[in-house]
């Protein structure tokens, strides 16, 4: 059994990785995750060993990921039909995988005997991230509340977004609070003559990070459009059922009648058929009413191609020439199924519709409608900033059509809407979002929400957007940098190690 002490600090761990998640929108307490990762490491230094240190990782980690991806829950067992003790099971599983993360870093703080700056402010900061980076592509990736996302858009580490990207600002947050704990374990103010260039590079960063907020890096195309975003509000044990059919088509297409925008936006899946059995009256109807407004209309909808294989897609119809985007980075369970010899049978019992998704190709260009370049990406897509620059600089506008209904009433869209914003901030585009029953929005290249549908109502969000040219440093060279930086630390931290021990 472990000791009282020992349980104590589990405990507190636990909760401090919970608090985590109000860092995180809907709560926006963007300076909360510099506290809790600074109390993390102050765990991290005051363990006995390796062992005890990823041990306390890892409560931080089931904390963390058990308050802020819960909600993974919803989908298994009301929409799922997965039995409630199953889908617990399976929800609390991914959550321990995700805790393995923080636990390896805390046994790595461990592992080497470096000094408390070096091992706090550098090596800490710099492993941390590059495993952020590794949960972000691992198993096809699940970067959910990645810490940097906590400082999108209000933070002075915003700044950073367009430059470094989301990891870089990781990084910051992460080097912040190492000053933070280092600050805690040395107090520099009883020696700050020799201790001051640690807290100065802090107070530097940060400022500077308040000035790139101010920096204008790209800009409009010169002409502005007025673009509407649907919100059907179906309700998703509703919107897969045949005799609903003909009720959801209806309401899209009053919905579209209703609005004389130039582009028209529809949430994915909007249309639960595939393209091939859509009515071609309906598409022309459709088609019709865009060319009066002459624009186009993008439509969420699963398309069937001749060989069988089936693609989650979104289709323009209007004045352009018809054009397809086919979602390239799958759902695991939900769109595709790994591991299917092991796990098919099983997964395959689930009410999920269409679990065997192709992946459209990753090279694919952005949309030519309604006078502009649209970058499309459908669902959680946005959440990989490496894939959304692969159609940029050509492309003016960024739209993600979502359907978090899977999720119901829990903090799963707000959050997504944060990592809308972060990609804004790193493109310098605007991202316009329209799901199913929210959050429908329209997010500036600032980072900015400047207009949202409520949650849960049927909704036409229509606003005038510009589209923007030009590359920010992020679109231009990725994450390769904040990684750089990261394997810069390191080396730096072990290199000095090698020398202390010589």
């Amino acid at each position: 059994m472990p000791t009282p002490r020992r349980s104590t600090q589990w405990v507190i761990a636990a909760a401090l990785g919970a608090i985590t998640v109000a860092g995180f929108a809907p709560f926006y307490l963007f300076p909360l995750p510099l506290l809790t990762f600074a109390a993390l490491f102050l765990l991290w230094q005051r363990a006995a060993t390796g062992r005890d240190a990823a041990l306390l990782g890892f409560a931080f980690g089931l904390g963390w990921f058990c308050a802020g991806v819960s909600w993974i829950y919803i989908s298994l067992n009301v929409f799922g039909a997965m039995p409630a003790p199953l889908a617990a099971a399976a929800t609390l599983l991914l959550c321990a995988y995700l805790a393995l993360h923080p636990a390896l870093i805390g046994w790595l703080s461990k592992r080497f005997a470096l000094s408390p700056a070096l091992n706090w402010i550098v090596f800490v900061p710099a492993a941390f991230t590059l495993i952020e980076w590794v949960r972000e592509w691992l198993f096809t990736g699940f970067p959910w509340l990645n810490p940097g996302y906590s400082q999108a858009p209000v933070s002075p580490l915003a700044g950073y977004a367009a430059v470094l990207g989301l990891h870089g600002i990781t990084l910051l947050l992460f080097a912040t609070a190492g000053v933070l704990c280092w600050a805690w374990l040395v107090k520099p103010w009883k020696q700050a003559r020799a201790l001051w260039p640690w807290p100065a590079a802090l107070l530097a960063i940060w400022i500077a990070g308040a000035g790139l907020k101010t920096i204008a890096w790209t800009e409009p195309t010169g002409t502005r459009i007025s673009v509407s975003l649907l919100q059907g509000n179906i309700d998703q044990d509703q919107k897969w059922r045949e005799d609903q059919l003909r009720a959801t088509l209806d309401t899209y297409l009053g919905m579209v009648r209703g609005s004389d925008a130039r582009l028209i936006i529809l949430p994915e899946t909007a249309l639960p058929l595939f393209l091939r059995d859509v009515p071609e009256n309906y598409l022309d109807a459709l088609a019709e009413h865009a060319k009066r407004n002459n624009g186009d209309v993008l439509i969420g909808v699963p398309e069937r191609l001749p060989n069988g294989n089936y693609y989650n897609s979104v289709i323009s119809v209007g004045s352009a020439a018809r054009q397809t985007y086919r979602k390239s980075h799958l759902v695991p369970f939900g769109e595709f199924i790994p591991l299917r010899p092991v796990l098919g049978e099983v997964v395959s019992r689930l009410a999920i519709p269409l679990q065997d998704f192709s992946r459209g190709t990753p090279e694919q260009q952005p949309l030519a409608v309604a006078g502009e370049q649209v970058a499309i990406n459908i669902c959680y897509e946005d959440v990989f900033g490496d894939e959304i620059i692969r159609q940029l600089p050509q492309a003016t506008l960024l739209v993600n059509v979502s359907n978090v209904a899977w999720f119901g009433r829990s903090i799963a869209p707000q959050q997504h809407l944060q990592i809308a914003q972060m990609r804004a901030l790193e493109t310098g585009r605007y991202m316009l979002r329209a799901t199913n029953t929210g959050m429908t929005a329209v997010v500036s290249p600032q980072g900015l929400v400047e207009a949202v549908a409520p949650e849960f109502q049927s909704a036409v969000l229509t606003r005038t957007v510009a589209g923007m040219r030009g590359a920010t440093p992020y679109v231009r060279w990725g994450n390769s940098v904040a990684l750089l930086l990261c394997v810069i630390g390191i080396a730096v931290a072990l290199f000095t190690l090698r020398r202390a021990r010589k």
